[in-house]
Order: structure tokens, then sequence, then C-alpha cells
């Protein structure tokens, strides 16, 4: 194991206990099941209990978080995700959920070092030029609801990344480091399979491969950063200090700009602006990656 990565083996050896590579599959079902299980309860209780709620937020995929409410059902929902990793991790691996995520603590520590100094950065950011991207963003919620609503988006948006961390770089991530010691495998395998979940070509169009790309670049950074800090808690802080942004402040319009202030005054398939968007995507994931990792001293 490379010398940086040495404390990426406080969440690996807790895996070499059951290292087959079958684990990790049958542990990936599992997760599935219950997260098809409990999504499809929260379906049948939402029509149960607010047909004509659900009828309009929920029948149709299309519509699915493009309003307040049903963005936060949709985000706090990945909570299913962390309770599937957690039942996969026991059945098929004898582990704890946290030593899945590293021990709390440390998880906590490190999280709140790397998130405070990337909101500086944000906020470094904010009021340096430039001072615009091309045609001005467009009002989404107003100002008024999203402060009310903010604390409860803060929470569903970071149960929302902390459950992608958790199943990328946490447990499939430590799962296949068991197995082999490359770490091009365990780096990389991870990253692909967030890579193909961010591959929407339908919405997208020609720009859903370059989408794709900067997703499978994202989770090699953190898979990069979780063997680095030991812990999850820096690759959870700079997920959700991105969501923030992407789904809070200023999203793509459409689905899942429920929650944002603004949106950008054109489509995710739109080649030429869309692509100066993700070029700044670019910069500020690797300026995000290496402030954590200075924050981490590592």
């Amino acid at each position: 194991m490379p010398e940086g990565y040495r404390a990426h083996e406080q969440l690996v050896a807790p895996a070499r206990a059951y290292p087959a590579i079958w684990r990790l599959f049958v542990g990936l079902l599992i997760v599935a099941a219950m997260v098809f299980g409990l999504n499809s309860a929260l379906q049948i209780g939402l029509m149960a209990l607010a047909p004509q709620y659900w009828q309009a937020e929920f029948a149709s995929e299309t519509t699915q978080g493009q309003q307040p409410l049903s963005m936060l059902v949709l985000l706090a929902s990945f909570a299913f995700v962390i309770v599937g990793i957690s039942m996969a991790a026991r059945q098929m691996h004898k582990r704890t959920l946290s030593s899945v995520t590293g021990p709390l603590p440390v998880v906590l520590r490190q999280f709140w070092a790397v998130l405070r100094l990337l909101l500086a950065l944000g906020a470094v950011l904010f009021i340096l030029p430039p001072y615009g991207m091309g045609a001005p963003l467009e009002p989404n919620l107003a100002l008024g609801p999203w402060l009310l609503l903010l604390p409860l988006s803060l929470l569903a948006v970071l149960i929302q990344t902390s459950a992608e961390e958790i199943l990328f770089r946490g447990y499939i991530q430590q799962a296949l480091a068991a197995r082999f010691s490359n770490p091009v495998v365990w780096m990389i395998l991870p990253s692909l399979l967030f890579s193909l979940g961010h591959y929407l070509p339908a919405e997208a169009g020609e720009n859903a491969m370059l989408i794709a790309a900067w997703s499978g670049l994202f989770g090699i950074l953190m898979a990069d950063l979780t063997a680095r800090a030991g812990t999850l808690g820096p690759a959870i802080a700079v997920h959700l200090f991105n969501n923030i942004i992407a789904l809070l402040i200023i999203s793509l319009p459409g689905g899942l700009s429920g929650l944002a202030l603004y949106v950008i005054p054109f489509q995710m398939d739109d080649t030429e602006m869309l692509r100066g968007w993700l070029l700044v995507d670019f910069a500020m994931m690797f300026v995000s990656w290496l402030a954590a990792r200075l924050a981490i001293r590592c």
C-alpha cells in the first residue's frame, strides 16, 4: 500500500476477515433489495395518505424533485441506502456501520475541519471576480421560503451525500481493498460505478459523457482522500459542499431543482453553455480536493 494511504488500513482491516468478492456482490443485492423495499413502502404510504400529492410529485420521474417537499423526500430517502449498507455489512462481513465510516469522533473532527475550510474558500471565491458566467441566473425559490427550508435542506443533502460516500468510498472500496492490494482496483472500480450512475444521455445529450467523466474523476479524488484520512469524514464534507452549491444554491432547471435559490438559464443538454460551467466545476473539484488534503494535513 502506498505510504500516504496507511490510514486506509484502519477501514480495510475489518473487511479482511471476510474478503471473498461474492460477499460484496450479495451485500450489494441486500442493499438494492432494502432500498427497493423501503422506497416501495414510502410510495405506498404517500399514495394512501396523500394521493393528489403523490400523483403530482412522484407518479412521473420528470416531476420528482421539482418542488421543495418532493425534493426533501427524495434526498431523505437516501437514508434507505445507509440502512441497506448497515444490514449488508453485518450479515455478509460481520461489520458495524461505524467500521465502514471510521470512528465517529474522528469522522466528525475531520468532517468539520474540511467543511469549514471549504466554506471559507467558497466565501472568498464568491466575492472575487469574475462575477458572472454569461446569462444571468434565474430566480427559483424566493429568499424567505428558501431560508425557512434551509435547515431541512441541509440535513437532506447531508443524508444523500453521506449515503453515497458510505456506499462507494466506504462499503465497496473497502471490500475491494480487502481482496486486492492494488489501489487501481479499489479506487477505479467504485468510481466507474459512481460515474455510470451519473451517465444520463436522455437528459444530457452530448454532455452525458463529460458529466459522467466529471463524476468518475470526483470519485477517484474522494477515494484518494478517504485512503489518506482513514475515515469518510473528509469525502462527505467535500461532497456536501459540492451538492449544497449544485442543489441548494444554483441548480439545473427541471428535476432536482426544488430546493435551489437559483437555476441556470439553460438545460443540461445545452452543449456550449453547460461546458463552460463544467470547466469551472472541474477546477473547483481539484481546488476542493487540495483544500481537504490541507485541512487534514496529508
